[in-house]
């Protein structure tokens, strides 16, 4: 699988996780308050108004990474997720060393998921970044937005 589709995937996964957590479900924990503290290690709201546009995001950047070979501003975007997910895995790095407390469901999460999900998306990201882009697509056509 190339690394356009690996990373979209995850976008799409991660979109359809939050429309989930939109509906007032907080699987993997048993109550809100759990969920906020197992995915982000702080109390946060996961109600539908936060969630939904992060679900969004989601969609664009998948919707960005898939469109990247062909369109400059998709590319720009992805550029920015790459910057993105780099400051995560440096952050996720910096927690892992223990500067949160480690008996925390967060930082398991974040040792074996987050933080190697993290790096893996900004190398699939980078790789695809570094492909070269074919001159036919540099400048879309009219025709290729009609079809």
């Amino acid at each position: 699988m190339d690394s356009r589709k690996v990373s979209a995937s995850a976008h799409f996964l991660l979109a359809a996780v939050h429309v989930y957590w939109a509906t007032g479900a907080s699987w993997p924990a048993s109550d809100e308050r759990s969920l906020s503290l197992t995915v982000l290690n702080t109390q946060v709201s996961f109600g539908p108004r936060v969630v939904l546009p992060l679900a969004a995001l989601h969609l664009l950047l998948a919707g960005a990474v898939l469109t990247s070979a062909r369109w400059r501003l998709s590319r720009l975007v992805v550029v920015g997720l790459v910057a993105g997910l780099a400051a995560r895995a440096a952050v996720g790095l910096v927690w892992i060393t223990g500067a949160i407390d480690t008996s925390t469901a967060f930082y398991w999460l974040n040792l074996f998921l987050y933080t190697p999900a993290c790096v893996a998306l900004c190398v699939a990201d980078l790789k695809l970044l570094r492909a070269r882009r074919p001159a036919a697509v540099d400048r879309p056509l009219l025709s290729d937005f009609l079809r």
